[in-house]
């Protein structure tokens, strides 16, 4: 069966809920203001796409290939990002809420991640060597066994990161952010 391929195409306020964006590889695509919740984008290749203001809570992406990907202003509830397919994974968010979102044993290297809502996001086990978390809200966020080396945290708020059972070598913070790494420890920065 051959598959669908759509290059330089714009799709505005379309609800894929009801109708499934169809199997295919989509290249230089933007996707602007369309609802994606619910639905079935598993096995889709998606490279040097942008989605802007997009909902795609709770979507199933199982073998999806997110490669150079842009999200901007997007609602991702609830994402299995771990489910994805991992080779070529790149993408960037801007402006999104990611809450209860999975990067379980991702290679995250250089992701960048602004102005955006990462509550109780699951980093278990991820390389997010140099990712940037710019004035991110990392409330209740799970970082386990994941490589820290050279993200940047200087911005970001309401993270608790245990130095013990994380690699954070040459990782950047803030001095009201060192709060997050003593969490553990029960004591009172002021």
């Amino acid at each position: 069966m051959e598959r669908l391929y759509t290059d330089d195409k714009i799709f505005t306020g379309q609800n894929f809920k009801e109708d499934y964006l169809p199997k295919g590889e989509y290249e230089n695509c933007t996707f602007s203001n369309c609802d994606f919740s619910e639905s079935d984008i598993s096995e889709i290749i998606f490279s040097d796409c942008d989605f802007n203001s997009c909902n795609l809570s709770m979507a199933a992406i199982t073998q999806t290939s997110f490669q150079d990907v842009r999200f901007k202003d997007c609602k991702m509830l609830g994402l299995h990002f771990d489910e994805c397919n991992p080779f070529g994974l790149s993408f960037r968010f801007e402006n999104c809420m990611l809450q209860h979102s999975i990067f379980y044993q991702l290679k995250l290297k250089k992701t960048g991640f602004k102005n955006s809502q990462l509550h109780e996001v699951d980093f278990t086990d991820s390389d997010l060597t140099q990712a940037i978390f710019d004035n991110c809200d990392l409330s209740g966020a799970i970082f386990e066994n994941t490589i820290l080396e050279k993200a940047d945290f200087r911005t970001a708020f309401n993270f608790s990161i245990d130095p013990e059972n994380n690699r954070i070598k040459m990782a950047k913070f803030s001095q009201p952010g060192l709060s997050g790494l003593l969490h553990k420890y029960q004591i009172q920065v002021d």
